[in-house]
């Protein structure tokens, strides 16, 4: 892996540790997510830009799933969330670490691309169990 020296200014440096930490993962390992992140997207211009919380990542089959930018958690994680298990907002919020504005991002992203969504749940149920991260 190349070594490359990196100047941030202090407030988004701190910013990005404190999401890292969340995450449970290093500084390093977070900034390497967030530009394979950006740069994936930017590779597939597949983005919806009225859904800013909501970039694209490839999943286990190796096609790209819709997630919460930054996170990893899926939007249809979200969407099961609020219609199977029946939770509200801003209990989805408090359960996964997120922001209101994410969750409601998600679940506005999962109307606007329902059928998108709804043939990725309905081939996850139909397919043998795959450990997938929620």
């Amino acid at each position: 892996m190349a070594s490359t020296a990196l100047n941030l200014p202090s407030q988004l440096k701190q910013e990005a540790e404190e999401w890292a930490n969340r995450q449970g993962i290093s500084l390093d390992q977070f900034i390497v997510w967030a530009v394979a992140e950006k740069v994936g997207g930017l590779k597939q211009a597949i983005d919806d830009p009225r859904f800013p919380h909501v970039t694209y990542r490839r999943g286990a089959a190796g096609w790209p799933e819709p997630v919460l930018r930054g996170t990893g958690i899926r939007v249809q994680t979200i969407v099961v969330a609020h219609q199977i298990w029946r939770m509200d907002p801003s209990e989805i919020a408090a359960d996964y670490d997120l922001t209101a504005e994410q969750v409601t991002n998600a679940l506005a992203f999962y109307e606007a691309h329902r059928g998108e969504i709804e043939a990725s749940l309905a081939d996850e149920q139909t397919s043998e169990p795959v450990n997938h991260a929620i």
